[in-house]
């Protein structure tokens, strides 16, 4: 198998962008950037690893639950979790940042691409309180690039259309398949039984 090594070998596959594709790309936010995150519940947040490694992981709230501050600085709360820390942890070493925020049933997403802090300032972190319990950090993210990304991947995918979607009982439970990959020997039922109780508590 022979691999692309070069711009110029993927560019003659691809082709040039298009001026409109290219021109979408704003430095800032401007209002519709402003709405989307208004009304998103879910975005994904790519970063990279001290040892070169990309990650990416979801977050996900009520809808509007990353605001902005202004037209270049964005707020992502962080809630209780499993503690592993990645994306913070990737954060105090690298800053670069890419978010995808999604609104469900909307085929468009947003992209910002930027550079990210951790703080656990006590405004901030209240004012991103959930049912009175505020943020234990927000990652402040300093927008670079935004733009809207086209909805051919969802339409494709038929994401949002439930006809699609497979059955659940399609895929063993979380428990199980936790217990098969770390070879534990936990009970599946335990596990899930846990891992329950852990999702009440972060929920409230």
């Amino acid at each position: 198998m022979q691999f692309i090594e070069t711009a110029e070998e993927l560019r003659a596959i691809y082709g040039e962008a298009s001026q409109g594709a290219l021109r979408k790309q704003l430095a800032s936010l401007d209002e519709h950037a402003r709405k989307f995150l208004s009304l998103s519940p879910f975005a994904a947040i790519g970063s990279q690893a001290p040892d070169g490694m990309g990650d990416v992981t979801p977050r996900g709230d009520q809808p509007g639950f990353t605001v902005a501050l202004d037209d270049h600085t964005i707020a992502m709360p962080d809630r209780p979790g499993n503690a592993r820390l990645d994306t913070l942890d990737n954060i105090l070493r690298n800053p670069a940042v890419g978010l995808i925020f999604m609104i469900p049933g909307m085929n468009e997403t947003l992209r910002i691409n930027g550079r990210a802090k951790i703080t656990a300032d006590p405004d901030l972190c209240e004012r991103l309180a959930v049912n009175g319990k505020p943020a234990k950090s927000v990652i402040v993210i300093t927008v670079h690039e935004v733009y809207m990304h086209c909805a051919k991947a969802y339409i494709r995918s038929k994401l949002w259309k439930p006809e699609t979607w497979p059955e659940r009982s399609s895929m063993p439970s979380l428990g199980e398949i936790l217990r098969d990959q770390i070879a534990h020997a936990v009970a599946a039922e335990q596990i899930d039984e846990s891992l329950a109780e852990n999702y009440r508590k972060e929920l409230w």
